[in-house]
């Protein structure tokens, strides 16, 4: 394969089929970086994005092999929406891809991130107010509806896979625990799998995982949780706490918090109970990846040091908490490749993508409940929709006329 292009997926459904001619990893990219600027709010709307740039407008992929991805990240520890684009950066070009995606998605983020820990007396002081920031929730909304709606009419083929759907979105909205979301998944992967009438499911597929990756994963974990607890320095404790919350929480950003809160305030009192909010109030209106918000956690917890130490403390917390999803994606993706040959695992999907289907429509009741039904945010919630729909209207644009309307209004 030559250096500079990948090769697109040809396997996809009709309503939007892979481009034919090689893509550029440049021109892949850029499309990561549009992702990561257009994409506001928690993971579930980060697919809404990536539904809309990479399967509707670029083709990359189909909603199928997206929902896959979805599925399969939902499974995972770590950041699901970073561990999803990553995955679809290894679809492309394998793990220097995947790599680079992951460099272009959340560098922006992390860098402003970083800068924030800085600024946070700046900002205080003259009290810039997070209400402009007010409409970006609504959107929000919007987004996650037009996605479940684009993913529903692919993973609802039959009265199965519509209780299912309807069954992970009941219980999600009333568990929120980080545990539910794997254990609904499986279900309905298992569910599919019993109620299936083909012979000979389980058939043998040879399969050659990565190891090394795997070894890599359990060997940092293992020796920052050693080297912690023999050191007192602080940029070795800041990485192993993050890179832990790497690998032991299910979900996005909304997830970690309260599991940071706990250790850097309560238990470590690297920063205060408002400085930790405000953190937390700025990256709402950024976008990209909310665990980004490590940056800000990092550099705040070292700021008592000289200035490059604050930026290692930031760099400390970014690298911590994404490499542990890096990493497990680099082992379970081909391995997952591979598995999908096993019919059992291809009859499971349709249940297990139902399920997740079910898991963004219900995100999209809890933002809207979140956010208030005020009518100036139903009516952002509608534009946004409308705006979505016409597909010459792109998310980026969207998003900048939210937050401008923040500002006038």
């Amino acid at each position: 394969m030559p250096r500079d292009s990948v090769e697109t997926n040809h396997s996809v459904q009709p309503e939007h089929p892979s481009p034919k001619a090689p893509v550029s990893r440049l021109a892949f990219l850029r499309d990561v970086l549009i992702c990561s600027l257009g994409a506001y709010g928690g993971p579930e709307t980060h697919i809404s994005v990536f539904l809309d740039q990479l399967v509707v407008k670029r083709r990359y992929l189909s909603e199928t092999d997206l929902i896959e991805l979805i599925a399969l990240c939902s499974i995972l520890p770590g950041p699901t929406s970073s561990q999803t684009i990553v995955s679809v950066g290894y679809k492309m070009g394998g793990p220097v891809l995947a790599l680079l995606t992951m460099l272009v998605w959340s560098l922006p983020v992390l860098v402003v991130m970083t800068a924030l820990s800085f600024l946070y007396r700046f900002l205080e002081a003259r009290a810039i107010p997070l209400e402009v920031l007010r409409f970006v929730g609504p959107m929000a909304v919007g987004f996650i509806i037009v996605a479940a709606f684009r993913i529903g009419r692919k993973v609802v083929v039959d009265r199965t896979t519509a209780v299912l759907m309807l069954f992970g979105a009941v219980v999600t909205y009333f568990i929120r625990a980080p545990w539910v979301f794997p254990v609904v998944l499986l279900l309905g992967g298992a569910v599919t799998i019993t109620a299936s009438a083909e012979q000979n499911l389980w058939n043998r597929v040879k399969l050659n995982p990565p190891w090394r990756y795997l070894v890599v994963f359990a060997a940092i974990a293992v020796g920052g949780l050693f080297a912690a607890s023999v050191s007192q320095t602080r940029l070795i404790q800041l990485f192993e706490s993050f890179y832990r919350y790497g690998y032991l929480v299910f979900g996005g950003g909304q997830v970690i918090v309260p599991v940071m809160y706990s250790e850097l305030v309560e238990i470590r009192g690297y920063l205060s109970n408002q400085e930790f909010l405000t953190g937390y109030g700025l990256v709402q209106g950024l976008p990209g990846p909310m665990f980004s918000f490590a940056a800000y956690a990092g550099g705040m917890a070292a700021r008592d040091g000289s200035t490059a130490m604050q930026i290692a403390g930031a760099a400390a917390g970014g690298v911590g908490i994404f490499l542990p999803g890096l990493l497990l994606i680099y082992f379970v993706y081909p391995v997952w490749e591979q598995l999908k040959e096993i019919r059992a695992i291809r009859v499971a999907l349709k249940g297990i993508g139902a399920v997740a289907g079910g898991l963004i429509a219900v995100a999209a009741v809890i933002l809207a409940q979140t956010s208030g039904f005020a009518i100036d945010n139903l009516i952002v919630t509608a534009a946004a929709m409308l705006l979505l729909l016409w597909k010459r209207f792109p998310a980026p644009l969207i998003v900048a006329i939210t937050l401008i309307a923040g500002f006038v209004v």
